[in-house]
């Protein structure tokens, strides 16, 4: 598109714009995923972790982690000429977690990224948007070294609905975060058809 026209005489595109969140425990992957699948350089709130952090962040499982999100990770990608998604990756630990009504204002849904070796730190998320009513899908992040689950299991040991999807992912492949995010707005979607249909039955 050249100053306001489209090429071959096309009118302009005005793109839909949706808001996603990345969620998940501390380590679990989201600045990771984020990464991975933005068009643009993604800004991050990354710090390196400190001794005065170690009481408080537990690095159990991610012991090379060196650094840590203190605000948020933002990114974009467009999956169709009339859709762009903006990324916003939530901080994990919970002295951060004020944050977390500031970014879910206004987001279509949300990505819970699980790892199985620390799947209790995907609880407070999963909490999270369940009390808000935020549509939501459990990404797992499939760790080189990580036992694998069924994802039976997994959904019995997070207490998902029913109605939540949940899906096996790596965090460092493009094809696979855009599936996550493929499907996590294709359920919202759906979300929002069945609230309408039951407001007005």
């Amino acid at each position: 598109m050249i100053f306001g026209r489209s090429e071959r005489g096309k009118p302009p595109v005005e793109p839909v714009t949706l808001k996603i969140l990345v969620a998940g425990g501390f380590g679990v992957g989201k600045t990771t995923l984020v990464g991975a699948v933005s068009e643009i350089k993604p800004l991050r709130t990354e710090e390196l972790l400190t001794e005065a952090g170690r009481p408080v962040d537990d690095t159990r499982g991610v012991e090379g982690k060196n650094t840590t999100t203190v605000a948020m990770d933002f990114g974009r990608i467009t999956l169709r000429e009339d859709l762009v998604l903006y990324l916003f990756g939530t901080p994990g630990q919970d002295r951060f977690w004020f944050l977390w009504d500031e970014l879910a204002t206004g987001a279509l849904g949300a990505i819970v990224l699980a790892d199985t070796r620390r799947l209790e730190d995907s609880f407070a998320a999963v909490d999270y948007f369940e009390r808000r009513s935020i549509p939501f899908l459990v990404g797992v992040n499939c760790f080189d070294g990580a036992a694998r689950y069924p994802s039976q299991s997994v959904r019995a040991a997070l207490d998902l609905d029913p109605n939540v999807p949940l899906v096996l992912c790596d965090a460092r492949d493009r094809e696979s975060v855009k599936e996550v995010l493929i499907g996590v707005v294709q359920h919202a979607m759906a979300y929002a058809a069945d609230r309408r249909a039951t407001v007005t039955t």
